[in-house]
């Protein structure tokens, strides 16, 4: 969405590692992430939360909005952090960035439905899946979550761009960051391994590299699915991380267009 919008002049992004500690997300020289917050010199997400509220004593999640002038979080869920730069800052921007709207008001009714049970579903039901303690457990949830991706295939079934059609909205982009992932990391180490999107889902592995090929700089630049793929391994006992698959995203020209 930051990039979607053109909002690099007023959001900056400072990378988290990714591989999650005993004390939480924390900083480290590697890969995308710095050595330290570059401007309190944190080493842990968690300081942020205590520099907001001392005696905070709940999850220390990512994303995270922060304000530097008031020094307080604004907001740690992605599904608000969405709508929050969907148009706080239409104001301040071109015609054409202002004029992006993933949450038009006559779709509302529609991306809220579909929201609800993908979310429910899919975007949680990965997690649901892979963090299971009971085989009771486990397949409460991941039949559930093939029927929606089935159901999203159906959907799809007369060719659409988008999910919701010729459209763009956040109902893409929140799948979006879910299904990259799926092949990658969720198939394996969350045991969601009843088909995978590239072999099982052919209309929405067509969707997936339509948004990460031909809107790359929104989609493929912000996407770092090796890092992905070795940060769920840290959740697991062994962290070990699988070798596949291979490729961790399919060539564009693997499906018909």
């Amino acid at each position: 969405m930051l990039k979607l919008k053109g909002l690099e002049d007023f959001i900056s992004v400072v990378w988290l590692h990714w591989a999650l500690g005993e004390k939480g997300w924390y900083f480290k020289e590697e890969d995308n992430s710095p050595a330290e917050d570059p401007y309190y010199g944190f080493k842990f997400l968690r300081e942020f939360y205590f520099r907001a509220d001392p005696g905070y004593d709940k999850r220390f999640t990512v994303p995270m909005l922060w304000d530097l002038k008031h020094e307080t979080i604004v907001n740690n869920e992605s599904s608000e952090i969405i709508r929050i730069f969907n148009t706080a800052f239409n104001d301040h921007l071109p015609a054409d960035k202002a004029a992006i709207d993933v949450y038009p008001e006559d779709m509302r009714g529609e991306i809220d439905e579909i929201n609800e049970w993908v979310y429910n579903n899919i975007n949680n039901g990965v997690y649901k899946t892979g963090f299971a303690a009971t085989q009771e457990a486990y397949d409460e949830n991941v039949y559930p979550l093939f029927e929606s991706l089935d159901r999203l295939e159906e959907l799809m079934s007369d060719g659409r761009e988008f999910v919701l059609g010729s459209r763009m909205t956040e109902v893409d982009i929140r799948l979006f960051v879910t299904l990259i992932r799926f092949d990658a990391a969720y198939f394996t180490l969350f045991r969601t391994n009843i088909r995978m999107i590239r072999y099982g889902y052919p209309r929405l592995e067509r969707w997936l590299l339509h948004l990460f090929y031909d809107m790359p700089t929104i989609f493929q630049e912000t996407t770092f699915i090796e890092q992905f793929k070795k940060g769920y391994a840290t959740t697991k006992p062994d962290s070990v991380t699988p070798a596949g698959p291979l490729p961790l995203i399919m060539p564009r020209s693997s499906v018909e267009w």
